[in-house]
């Protein structure tokens, strides 16, 4: 699946057009030519970039897991938007019977925007498949999300469902977690828990575990659940699936972001114009 990506940016006074590519500005001096190339602008044309291959990855999932007549979860974060546009296309032109549970309040307000049937797992407790984002992806399909805060609710959703695909951009696949992904792995907490389990989490496994704080209000992130994110940036490779285990286990801990033999597949945007698919490992 291939995609002509018409890039337009403006730098300064400057504005370029280029098919699939960026060539750097030439301006003169004088008669001397000078080639002018702006760190700013490269950082926008990969943003570009990656919202096109965010939107292929959410596209071919939705295309090839989502038929009529399903319960389907909707994930969280900034993919997920291109995979409800999608799915709200595919259900006015083919008439599709769709009914989504959602993992948060921003999927509930996209299914609501979009007209989609909504839902919950107390109508709903078994769902067809889930769709959904991630931070990280690596070679064995285990995960890190949480970036946007949803993780619990996502994690239930997700475990809910007969299938649970990932969509993602080239950004998001790596070998090993930590590989890309530098914020480390979310946990949610109960709020009178955090300095307790945060010391634990260093004690235990190493790096640091920090209290994520909001941007636009005083204080830390609250989750949905009325909750508190901590942070951990771990300093080395693990066993994700004992690690996972061992975290959920400490006092005051609701869920942690490493999600670990969850995912059935996963499809990764490139920069390219395609979209690869990865499934999990055969044992």
């Amino acid at each position: 699946m291939l995609f002509q990506r018409w890039v337009g940016l403006r730098v300064g006074s400057f504005s370029s057009l280029c098919l699939g590519r960026i060539k750097p500005p030439l301006f003169e001096i004088g008669k001397e030519t000078h080639v002018c190339i702006c760190r700013s602008r490269s950082r926008n044309y990969v943003s570009v970039m990656a919202e096109e291959a965010k939107k292929l990855a959410a596209y071919a999932a939705v295309d090839n897991h989502i038929q009529t007549n399903q319960v389907v979860g909707v994930g969280s974060g900034s993919t997920i938007v291109y995979a409800v546009d999608r799915l709200a296309e595919r259900v006015r032109q083919e008439k599709l019977k769709i009914v989504c549970v959602p993992t948060s309040f921003q999927a509930r307000q996209l299914i609501l925007k979009h007209g989609l049937t909504l839902s919950d797992l107390d109508r709903h407790p078994e769902l067809d498949v889930a769709i959904d984002g991630a931070d990280e992806v690596d070679a064995g399909l285990a995960l890190i999300k949480g970036g946007g805060g949803c993780l619990t609710q996502e994690k239930i959703v997700a475990g809910c469902a007969k299938h649970f695909i990932v969509i993602a951009d080239f950004r998001k696949d790596s070998k090993s977690l930590g590989q890309q992904w530098k914020k480390g792995v979310p946990i949610e907490v109960i709020p009178m828990a955090y300095v307790p389990v945060s010391r634990t989490l260093a004690k235990r496994f190493g790096g640091e575990a920090v209290l994520r704080m909001a941007v636009s209000k005083a204080g830390p992130v609250v989750t949905d659940n009325s909750n508190f994110i901590l942070d951990w940036k771990f300093e080395h490779s693990q066993n994700w699936k004992e690690v996972n285990t061992a975290i959920k286990m400490i006092p005051g801990v609701v869920e942690t972001g490493l999600f670990v033999g969850m995912a059935e597949k996963a499809y990764f945007g490139m920069e390219d114009g395609s979209v690869k698919v990865r499934d999990p490992p055969i044992i």
